[in-house]
């Protein structure tokens, strides 16, 4: 595992030479905030960290229902049951294996490793704009149906899951990048991306985290360029 800190935020990467599963501790006053939960075995890595700083992780936040961003929720809940747990109302249906599709939405074969025998069930179920300690809630649709990704209202830094991947260049849901095509093969609908692609970048945010890949500073003209990538993509 490598940690790396970026003012209160830090990343915890599994694997980071080879197939990088990120997770994230969100530093509060006096409590901490865990986005997503890796892989199975990666609780022991949270709960050390969270002992290096002192702090109880009180909330477990899922930016979505795949299984390398919720690999070790059940022995996280396990050790932290006082902890609640925090998904999108959509994604919340991946929690239980549903894979059916809503009126309304694209009908295309939601993609990607989904937990069949998860025990943990949410405790708060999320919709835009819902404030999360210091975090806002914000839809990011497209790699799921339920996609959230978390923007800290004190520094602008975005963690955005898999609505970009940073691992082997910046790169929007749905687009495959050669190097390192595992999310977008994980990715539901890639019309849908794009459009949350387009609202993530209209936060402006001060930094990018993503669940696979380093987190990248000061991202804007990145993002612009791999928005306009996947737009020609998805017009060829």
């Amino acid at each position: 595992m490598r940690l790396q800190q970026h003012e209160q935020l830090f990343q915890l990467s599994f694997l980071p030479n080879a197939f990088p599963v990120n997770c994230y501790i969100v530093e509060e006053e006096s409590e901490l905030t865990l986005i997503d939960a890796a892989l199975p075995y990666s609780h022991k890595a949270i709960l050390q960290t969270a002992k290096q700083l002192q702090k109880p992780i009180t909330r477990i936040v899922l930016t979505h229902a795949h299984e390398d961003h919720i690999g070790s929720l059940d022995s996280l809940k396990a050790a932290l049951p006082n902890a609640k747990v925090f998904i999108s109302e959509r994604d919340a249906m991946l929690m239980n294996h549903d894979m059916s599709l809503l009126p309304g939405e694209p009908q295309t074969p939601i993609k990607g490793g989904v937990p069949k025998t998860l025990k943990t069930r949410p405790d708060v179920l999320l919709h835009d704009g819902d404030r999360i300690g210091s975090l806002t809630a914000v839809s990011a649709p497209g790699h799921t149906p339920g996609s959230m990704a978390f923007l800290d209202t004190r520094n602008s830094c975005l963690i955005a899951g898999d609505a970009f991947q940073t691992r082997a260049g910046l790169a929007v849901a749905g687009k495959i990048n050669l190097l390192f095509p595992f999310p977008a093969f994980g990715t539901w609908d890639k019309q849908t991306a794009l459009e949350s692609a387009r609202k993530l970048r209209s936060l402006s945010p001060s930094l990018l985290a993503t669940g696979h890949g380093a987190m990248l500073p000061n991202p804007s003209k990145q993002m612009d360029k791999a928005i306009a990538e996947a737009k020609a993509k998805l017009e060829r």
